[in-house]
């Protein structure tokens, strides 16, 4: 047979197979078509890594059907961490007719997982809430319960209770001591949505704080129609509203507490006027220094002088030695309206409830108050001993028991105390009566029934977080306006001055010993209102009547 001619294949089939072919199919490396082509290498051949080796079998051994709802073979019941036990989970109902407090205060304790879906009480369009806007009006109404002094826990609740009632279910809100955040999340797979604001400004004012929770509970009423405008609206009238006393009201209440607490802790008339003439001079001083923008640290060293001044100069006049007088009442009655005694016990609340950082601030605020105000009286008593006044601070308080007297006292106090607050004129009564109950259960306790005074302050302030409680609830309103007053009379006032006294005076043993009794009363004071709340929460699931009472009938809207 003849060879074929070089230059064209074996296979050569005709012209089609002798097309060229185009550059991109040739390689300057291929050899020529009808030269010699080399067998290519073994190591060339094309294997796999899960290829079987020569000798192995591909069959495998059959397997038992299995579901995937069948045990895991390494799961054991016995040393499983957790299961459902057989008769379930208890199941947290929350009832619409309970307070909005107590229903998002639930939901904030639940796990995230076992919230219920929530049903937004509020209208909006078809496309969603506006997230933004919900997040920015949830942020300043939070800002305005804090900046009243409302409790950690309860600005939560209040910010967790706004954002669900317009439609965002998975919101976590966080409050801190200035800084207050929430942040949303559409769903798994989205991004969060965060929004923060800052706390620069604090002001007590307990009509605007009313005012504020009558909002939230016409947002998270299902009888109550609320758009997102109507709430801008009613907030901006909120922080427009004047505050309901004037200054010189203020300034008089001011006087009127320092008068009562002086009488409280055994002073006369003359030791009343004294320390009510010291506390005003001592606030109209703090009101210039504020004007002038000096902080508040410096406010009570000057606002701590004048009571101070006006205990030397009854030592040093001639003519007060006709009268029983006490310098240390009036020092201590006057300088009762400056101690911090409302935010060492919302500072200790605060801790009771887990808020650690939020209670940490405020405690150490309340330090520097205390610090400011033992400077101011020690630069009194220092010039006063340098006139060679013989004042002695320590031995006072040792008034006898006048329990008509007493009681009076202290719904004086309280009554002052509530104008100080700038509460709401329809809760002034209440608060003063509330007051009053407090005095008597503690002197029953301590003076009659010889308790401890720590025993008797914590029952005491038992029953003014009781039935402060109560009376928030039957008006669906906050309870500090029923509560922070009426503890006015409890307040360790002269434990705290005394001891802080002491150390500076370099008597560590007795200041120490005072400081400690100061620490125990705040501490009963803080537990007895917690507690009270709690067991009013306990027992009283449905208010009867009240604000809230009368929208069951009808769907109603604000109109504002």
């Amino acid at each position: 047979m003849a060879e074929p001619k070089r230059g064209w294949g074996a296979d050569d089939n005709g012209p089609e197979d002798r097309k060229p072919q185009s550059d991109e199919a040739r390689s300057a490396f291929t050899p020529p078509s009808g030269g010699w082509q080399p067998e290519p290498a073994e190591e060339e051949h094309p294997t796999s890594e899960f290829a079987l080796p020569q000798g192995m079998t591909a069959e495998l051994p059959a397997l038992p059907e299995a579901s995937a709802f069948d045990t895991p073979s390494t799961y054991s019941v016995r040393n499983a961490p957790t299961f459902t036990p057989a008769h379930g989970i208890p199941v947290i109902r929350l009832t619409k007719e309970a307070p909005w407090q107590d229903r998002m205060r639930t939901l904030l304790r639940m796990p995230v997982g076992d919230r219920p879906v929530t049903e937004p009480v509020q209208r909006h369009d078809d496309a969603g809430p506006a997230v933004p806007r919900v997040l920015d009006l949830t942020l300043r109404i939070g800002e305005l319960l804090l900046a009243g002094g409302e409790g950690a826990e309860d600005v939560e609740a209040a910010m967790f209770g706004v954002s669900r009632a317009y439609g965002l279910d998975r919101c976590e809100p966080n409050v801190t001591f200035t800084l207050l955040s929430i942040s949303y999340q559409p769903s798994l797979v989205d991004d969060p949505v965060t929004a923060s604001r800052t706390v620069r400004r604090r002001g007590t004012d307990y009509t605007r704080l009313a005012a504020v929770y009558h909002l939230i509970d016409d947002i998270t009423s299902p009888d109550t129609d609320v758009t997102l405008e109507e709430a801008y609206r009613t907030l901006a009238e909120i922080r427009r509203n004047r505050h309901p006393y004037p200054g010189w009201a203020l300034t008089g209440a001011s006087g009127l507490l320092a008068g009562a607490a002086s009488v409280l802790v055994g002073g006369g008339p003359v030791v009343f006027l004294a320390a009510m003439v010291g506390a005003m001079l001592g606030d109209r001083l703090a009101w210039v220094l504020a004007g002038r923008g000096i902080p508040e640290f410096y406010q009570f060293v000057v606002a701590a002088m004048p009571p101070a001044a006006i205990g030397v100069a009854l030592t040093l006049a001639p003519a007060t030695s006709l009268f029983d007088t006490q310098p240390s009442a009036v020092i201590t009655g006057g300088l009762f309206a400056l101690l911090p005694g409302r935010a060492l016990v919302a500072g200790v609340q605060d801790g009771l409830t887990g808020y650690y950082i939020t209670a940490s601030a405020r405690l150490l605020e309340v330090m520097y108050f205390f610090i400011a105000i033992v400077m101011g009286v020690l630069i009194v008593l220092y010039l006063g001993l340098q006139l060679h006044a013989e004042l002695h601070p320590a031995a006072a308080l040792q008034g006898t028991e006048r329990p008509v007297t007493q009681i009076l006292a202290s719904m004086l106090l309280s009554f002052a105390f509530a104008i100080l607050l700038q509460q709401e004129r329809n809760t002034v009564l209440m608060v003063t009566l509330n007051g009053g109950v407090a005095w008597l259960i503690y002197g029953a306790m301590n003076n009659v029934g010889g308790i401890s005074p720590v025993a008797a302050t914590a029952v005491a302030a038992g029953l003014v977080g009781l039935f402060g409680q109560l009376f928030s609830r039957y008006q669906y309103a906050s309870a500090l306006p029923y509560v922070t007053a009426a503890i006015g009379p409890l307040l360790p006032g002269s434990a705290t001055y005394f001891g802080l006294l002491g150390i500076a005076q370099n008597d560590l043993n007795a200041g120490m010993a005072s400081l400690s009794k100061a620490a125990a009363l705040a501490l009963a004071i803080a537990i007895g209102v917690n507690l009270g709340g709690e067991i009013s929460r306990l027992f009283l699931k449905t208010p009867g009547t009240g604000r809230g009472a009368s929208r069951r009938a009808a769907k109603r809207t604000r109109g504002f």
